[in-house]
């Protein structure tokens, strides 16, 4: 009897191990199985948890330059000469100066600021993969802070542009350039503003820059800002900081008005800038309440000139633009960034408001 109970005792116990070892098995499996499926999620892209931004930063660093140019400077230097005393004399200086650009086609067409060749006698470009060539200056425009280079090479890595319009505050970004020579950098980030006004150039400079909080630093002018389908949304062009270094606060030129300007470089060697012939305002709550407006939203016409594309359309003074060509202006530096991709010439429609009515008026831009 005791025999039978302890070969009982046995067969369960055997019964009960092979059990437990299927369960184990079975969550083992279930474990490597959830391991491979979030192993194939990021392989392909499908979890969204992270943005993915290898692809772009791929793309991009093929299409990005480091842009190395030599300058003279007049350097002022003192002695003291015993019969008149102190004296000055000038002495020119060989100077160098560093940024990036970027290769928009692929035979050697390269956008960069201008102040990062600016007054250059020889320019140095070297592609990402360390190939080095000599450039030519073929434009400057001095009110966008732009210049379009070129160098002598076929088949190159070329970056495509993308709509700056349809840009939202909040999208992801990279900005790929050379900081402080060091080659090939990507950093991320966001869109931070749109239409940013800095008053970093002269007098007659158009300024709408895209604002991101992805690092530029010294060495970054002139590179790309881009989306993440590595296309081109700006030119990286100028910081905001105390200190000389990243804070936060980056600056860009959106693609729309680089490429309006560039194709202008590169067909007659200058810009050719439309106009409406109107002076504009920002509108702020004391001109609405003086005004009697309906809201803050537009931009008011203070005063429209004679016998401009404006006048000709029917346009008056103290109207209120609020789009052109369906894209929504709600400051100057937004019409200005909207007007600069026209040329002479072209017909533009603009949304005008006026009293209590809503106006359409189609406008030949003037030169």
């Amino acid at each position: 009897m005791k025999k039978r109970q302890v070969l009982g005792y046995i067969f369960l116990g055997c019964i009960i191990s092979i059990f437990l070892q299927n369960v184990f098995s079975e969550k083992s499996y279930a474990s490597e199985e959830s391991e491979s499926k979030i192993s194939s999620y990021k392989d392909n892209n499908i979890n969204s948890t992270y943005p993915y931004f290898i692809s772009a930063a791929e793309n991009a660093i093929e299409c990005v330059v480091h842009i190395k140019s030599k300058y003279i400077s007049d350097e002022l230097y003192g002695y003291y000469d015993p019969f008149y005393g102190k004296r000055f004399f000038k002495q020119p200086k060989e100077n160098f100066a560093s940024g990036s650009g970027v290769v928009i086609s692929n035979d050697g067409y390269i956008i960069t600021n201008r102040h990062v060749i600016n007054n250059a006698k020889e320019i140095e470009v070297v592609l990402n993969d360390k190939r080095t060539y000599s450039a030519e200056i073929l434009g400057q425009d001095s009110n966008s802070d732009l210049a379009l280079l070129k160098i002598d090479e076929k088949d190159l890595n070329f970056m495509q542009f993308d709509n700056s319009n349809e840009l939202k505050v909040g999208e992801w970004v990279l900005a790929v350039g050379n900081p402080y020579n060091l080659n090939s950098t990507v950093t991320a980030g966001i869109i931070s503003a749109k239409s940013r006004k800095i008053n970093i150039l002269n007098d007659g400079g158009i300024e709408s820059f895209i604002q991101t909080d992805a690092a530029i630093n010294s060495g970054n002018s002139g590179g790309a800002l881009v989306n993440l389908e590595g296309k081109l949304i700006g030119i990286n062009t100028a910081i905001q900081s105390k200190t000389g270094s990243f804070s936060g606060y980056g600056f860009a030129i959106p693609s729309n008005m680089v490429k309006k300007i560039i194709t202008d470089l590169k067909e007659y060697g200058e810009v050719k800038r439309a106009y409406l012939g109107i002076y504009i305002s920002d509108i702020n709550a004391q001109l609405q309440k003086e005004l009697k407006l309906k809201n803050l939203e537009g931009v008011l016409i203070s005063k429209v000139l004679e016998n401009s594309a404006a006048s000709k359309s029917g346009i008056k003074d103290l109207d209120v633009i609020v789009k052109i060509n369906d894209i929504a202006v709600n400051s100057t530096n937004q019409l200005h960034e909207v007007v600069i991709q026209y040329n002479p010439g072209d017909e533009i429609e603009c949304t005008v408001v006026r009293g209590d009515e809503t106006k359409r008026f189609k406008l030949l831009l003037g030169s």
